[in-house]
């Protein structure tokens, strides 16, 4: 991979801020859904998502800058720190050289010195397990294990697990209809990848979908793909939970006289029975016609409407007149 530098386009001094102003730039870029004819487009923002794990986090950034990792994120190997130059003073046969030497016997690993050595200094190793700790220990992001050899002694050695894959996340929008009953969604991933998605019955809004190791891949694995569930607004339900809300307009007369009331549902029109002298965002419970659930589905909730004439009515508005002069009312009498 690409110095993580050069992929995003930065200088090694570029600060937090533009290191994630240049990331969102490259991403809206290099986004496979702004290149759908173009193959690589997944493999360029893969590699952008990987530049940016390293120098968009300040640990990574500084181990990276120091050397311990690679542009992968994988440790380095640094070598065995006992073996040490000493550069000036070196002798006729050239640099003297401090360095440790290991026995190995039935007491386990002995430590002796050699030219210059007269004990662990630094840098230097009092045993072979200071060996193994200092070479794996280095290398940060790896699962531990019990070794044990025969010959060396019992001692702590790691196991190294390659870095697993990334999981992508993508919103998807779909109708109510689809929430309530269930279907199958053609999703297009970050990845570049197309899948058929399926939609359970009876989905609420804000939920995941995991489709297993269709994320992006690394040397250890692949990850998944989170597929996040959003409901669009319906011109006439409202989903509270798992009921529904539904507003039903009626006219004068029949909140006056009563009626029965076809109202819609998501598997078709039921009636209603609306009583004489029903008042204006009265409620009514139409048990199960809500969102459908695991062993029960949820309600809805009908309330109506009073809805007068669109136009004048010149005998309404007279009838309404004498109503007023001879039967006047109070319907606000406990504001006072």
């Amino acid at each position: 991979m690409r110095d993580p530098y050069e992929v995003l386009g930065v200088g090694r001094n570029a600060d937090a801020a533009a290191i994630k102003s240049a990331f969102r730039k490259l991403a809206k870029k290099l986004h496979p859904d702004a290149n759908k004819n173009d193959p690589k487009a997944a493999q360029r923002f893969a590699e952008l998502n990987s530049a940016y794990e390293i120098l968009g986090e300040d640990d990574k950034r500084k181990a990276f800058d120091r050397g311990e990792i690679d542009a992968e994120g994988k440790p380095r190997f640094r070598g065995f720190e006992g073996f040490r130059q000493r550069g000036a003073g070196a002798g006729p046969a050239g640099p003297d050289i401090d360095f440790e030497q290991f026995s190995f016997g039935p007491e386990g690993v002995k430590r002796s010195g050699g030219r210059g050595a007269g004990g662990a200094g630094p840098g230097g190793f009092s045993n072979l397990e200071d060996v193994l700790s200092n070479v794996f220990g280095s290398m940060g992001g790896s699962r531990r294990s019990r070794a044990r050899g025969n010959v060396f002694g019992n001692f702590d050695a790691e196991e190294f697990a390659e870095p697993a894959g990334r999981d992508v996340a993508v919103a998807v929008t779909i109708s109510l209809a689809e929430a309530a009953l269930g279907g199958t969604r053609r999703v297009h991933l970050p990845t570049g990848k197309e899948v058929d998605v399926k939609i359970p019955v009876g989905l609420a809004d804000g939920k995941q979908i995991r489709l297993k190791g269709q994320g992006l891949p690394g040397p250890g694995s692949i990850g998944d793909a989170l597929i996040t569930i959003k409901i669009a607004p319906h011109p006439l339900f409202k989903v509270d939970g798992a009921n529904l809300r539904l507003d039903v307009p009626i006219t004068l007369y029949e909140a006056v006289l009563g009626a029965k009331v076809r109202v819609p549902t998501l598997d078709g029109a039921v009636d209603l029975a609306v009583p004489p002298g029903t008042n204006s965002g009265r409620t009514f419970r139409i048990a199960g016609k809500g969102m459908p659930g695991d062993g029960r589905s949820g309600d809805l909730y009908a309330t109506v409407r009073v809805m007068l004439p669109d136009k004048g009515d010149p005998e309404l508005d007279e009838l309404m007149r004498k109503w007023r002069d001879q039967r006047p009312y109070d319907p606000r009498r406990e504001f006072k």
